[in-house]
């Protein structure tokens, strides 16, 4: 009888890998690698979407709604959308101030559209009219600025513990959890931070000539901070500003001599009243009402939230957990301010669980398929296809983590939705195996001949039929748009599942047939 010619890379990766020692240990490695990168893989509910922008903000003091829009914001509206890669401008024109909010085009580049904003914004300064302010670009990141972490932080009693001292229980909590590696950054809402407020009498100072001018120059002299004029009171005061963080004592700053009237010093004391209390012009406020130990709910009082967001591309379930873990450290010294805590959003733990639910998922998937094929491949065939599943995803779980992906809804998605595509190479291998073992021409073969011969054949239809399906769904990476970017993972993963089953199909599964199936010759 002559000898099987092998025709291409089926016949000769099956004839390489079958008797080869090092192919039970290439699988264990492809399966133990899959397992690391299941573990030390980013997770994450959503996949990353690269939607990013900019805002603008320049000030124009004492200028009107209509001024600022007309000088100011539609000028530099048509500055800035020369741009490459801008897709949307918005402006909002106040009260001595203008904004511009910026988004760019879904998959822009954030460093270099940044770069290009502010670079526009100098190369228009001479254009801004007399009176504006050095304008303010604040880039913005969806990445970086949606909190994974949020937590709201109360007073057990609502006497005892005042908004100061509540204000810097927080800030020390904040600054270790900035501390943790892979923290982008964090903020406090509805927090009233401590400062110098200084209500004006505006009757004093009809009496003694003095303009609030003179008393900001004043103030100005011994504090960095630029003032914050505010409307007038009930009382009829005028809120002037609150000093932050600029004086020491109190006492310094209502001994200020603000003018002279008739041979007299006249002192900030003597027109205001000086108080070292929170920031009362803050009129934001946000309360909590909750329910501990199965209580009814308790009354509605303040509360701070602090959030706290991750940068792009690290791991949500690790991050939730080292914050969770030091919120927990300084539960005990909360606990002895009268103070507490409730997490009110974990994006970690939603992930994980996400994440868990779906590789359930994939294990049932998995277990179906293998029993469905028992009745028509037999016992010991169904395994070696059920072996050779694991692999595939193993593998291309480990290529996912090498490129830089992060292991979401969607990627698990797109591996529950190549199972029943990468399956049919191992099966069209151990089918064709099992056909020729019980052919009258295989009867004076060896059984690793039949099985090289068996691979071989099916070579050519197989890769042709694999490789149409991979190009059907390569086009998917180039839909455009925020949806475009939520699929990426499908075109990204599935392809590569699909070149990967080629593999173990020509690989492991001959193998996988040599050690499991019984051969019997003789019969048709």
């Amino acid at each position: 009888m002559k000898p099987y010619k092998i025709n291409n890379i089926a016949g000769h990766l099956a004839k390489g890998f079958l008797n080869n020692p090092l192919t039970a240990i290439l699988a264990f490695s492809i399966l133990s690698l899959g397992y690391i990168s299941l573990v030390v893989m980013p997770r994450e509910e959503d996949p990353q979407i690269a939607v990013s922008g900019g805002s603008i903000i320049v000030p124009m003091p004492g200028a009107s709604p209509d001024e600022i829009n007309n000088a100011v914001l539609k000028p530099l509206e048509r500055r800035i959308s020369e741009i490459k890669g801008i897709k949307d401008i918005y402006s909002t024109a106040m009260h001595n101030v203008g904004m511009l909010n910026i988004q760019y085009d879904i998959g822009q580049d954030r460093e270099s559209s940044n770069l290009k904003l502010y670079d526009k914004v100098m190369q228009n300064m001479d254009s801004l009219p007399g009176g504006a302010m050095m304008p303010l670009v604040k880039p913005f990141d969806i990445d970086i600025d949606v909190p994974i972490v949020t937590v709201a932080f109360y007073k057990k009693e609502e006497k005892g513990i005042d908004h100061i001292v509540l204000y810097k229980q927080i800030k020390d909590i904040q600054q270790d959890i900035n501390s943790i590696e892979h923290i982008s950054k964090t903020t406090l809402k509805g927090a009233k931070k401590p400062q110098f407020n200084v209500l004006l009498d505006l009757d004093k100072l009809s009496g003694y000539h003095i303009s609030i001018g003179q008393v900001v120059q004043s103030i100005q002299a011994i504090a960095k901070n630029s003032p914050e004029v505010d409307l007038p009171t009930k009382e009829n005061r005028l809120i002037v500003f609150g000093v932050k963080n600029a004086i020491n004592d109190i006492e310094d700053l209502q001994n200020l001599i603000i003018a002279k009237y008739m041979d007299s010093l006249i002192y900030l004391k003597d027109i205001a009243d000086v108080k070292y209390f929170y920031d009362i012009q803050n009129y934001q406020e946000a309360f909590i009402n909750y329910q501990a130990d199965g209580s009814p709910f308790s009354d509605t009082q303040d509360q701070v939230t602090m959030t706290i967001s991750k940068l792009k591309g690290t791991n949500a379930v690790h991050l939730a957990e080292s914050i969770i873990e030091t919120l927990k450290e300084n539960e005990e010294q909360l606990s002895k301010n009268g103070l507490g805590y409730i997490v009110t959003r974990n994006y970690g733990e939603r992930a994980n669980e996400a994440v868990n639910e779906l590789v359930h998922h994939l294990v049932l998937t998995i277990a179906i398929i293998s029993l469905i094929l028992i009745p028509f491949l037999g016992w010991r065939e169904s395994l070696v296809v059920t072996i050779a599943v694991p692999m595939i995803l193993a593998a291309t779980l480990f290529i996912a983590m090498m490129t830089d992906q992060t292991i979401n809804r969607i990627t698990l998605f797109a591996f529950l939705l190549s199972l029943g595509l990468i399956v049919d190479d191992a099966i069209i291998v151990i089918e064709n195996i099992h056909r020729r073992m019980h052919l009258k021409e295989s009867v004076h073969k060896n059984f690793d001949e039949i099985i090289i011969e068996a691979t071989d054949e099916i070579g050519p239809s197989t890769n042709i039929a694999t490789i149409a399906i991979m190009l059907t769904m390569i086009p998917m990476a180039f839909v455009g748009g925020m949806m475009g970017q939520f699929m990426l993972p499908i075109p990204l993963n599935v392809p590569v599942a699909l070149a990967v089953s080629l593999f173990v199909a020509y690989v492991f599964t001959p193998y996988l047939a040599k050690k499991l199936l019984k051969h019997t010759k003789g019969h048709h």
